[in-house]
């Protein structure tokens, strides 16, 4: 028997990157997994959408959808209902990653950053957290050790930092008003080996942490699995650090 066995699932930024492996390891789990992106030609590991059609094609649909379209989330909602019955288990993992100077952020860059990494978050839980009370599911919001207020690194992550540190806090008061109905918890990731990064030499990052290494996607996808399963029934309102030691080095 897997962990999930008979949720329904919904992972926003699920085809790729931490969020491909998250829908993944859900399907393997026995969840039945509805992964949200703007591109279904978003690869995870080369060969996503070949394992999860091949094997798992009854317990995964690809929704192709910009989280930051309120009128379109919202059809999604019905789209869940009709077809599925209700929710379990909303991951919030969409994101984008954008730096500059000070002098060097547009009005443009801000919003999107926002938009996606914080207003998305907000959105899909309006939607969504009526048919999760109904099944006393779960929350979880994917952030960044970016957003922990004792952890500054660099000196151009004003907006994706800021928008992870809003989606934090944003985790925090939802857990509070939602209990006990519906636990929700933040992962906070460290330095991971995805698409996010357009200069893919991850070397440079080879003694950022204390375990000398990046993490994959798939390491942080088992604690995802782990805060959205019976193991962590007892876990509401966590921000939960998955970095290697690098905020303590």
């Amino acid at each position: 028997m897997g962990k999930l066995d008979g949720k329904i699932a919904l992972i926003t930024g699920g085809t790729s990157g931490i969020g491909g492996a998250i829908s993944l390891l859900f399907v393997q789990e026995g969840a039945t997994v509805i992964a949200v992106s703007r591109k279904s030609a978003h690869t995870y590991g080369g060969e996503f959408m070949q394992k999860l059609n091949s094997n798992f094609s009854d317990k995964f649909e690809f929704y192709p959808l910009d989280i930051t379209n309120k009128d379109g989330i919202n059809l999604l909602k019905k789209h869940i209902e009709k077809k599925y019955g209700g929710l379990d288990i909303l991951v919030n993992n969409a994101g984008c990653l954008k730096t500059g100077s000070l002098d060097e952020i547009t009005d443009e860059d801000w919003d999107i950053v926002y938009e996606t990494n914080t207003k998305s978050i907000l959105h899909t839980c309006q939607a969504f957290m009526s048919l999760l009370q109904k099944s006393r599911g779960v929350v979880l919001n994917n952030a960044s050790i970016n957003g922990l207020h004792s952890y500054v690194k660099g000196k151009k992550s004003y907006m994706y930092a800021t928008s992870k540190a809003a989606a934090i806090q944003l985790t925090r008061y939802l857990a509070k008003n939602y209990a006990p109905d519906i636990r929700v918890n933040c992962l906070c990731p460290g330095m991971t080996e995805t698409n996010l990064f357009t200069n893919r030499d991850f070397s440079r990052f080879s003694d950022s942490n204390l375990l000398g290494r990046m993490a994959q996607p798939e390491e942080i996808a088992k604690v995802a699995l782990f805060l959205c399963c019976d193991d962590s029934s007892f876990v509401t309102g966590s921000i939960i650090v998955a970095d290697g030691g690098e905020t303590i080095k």
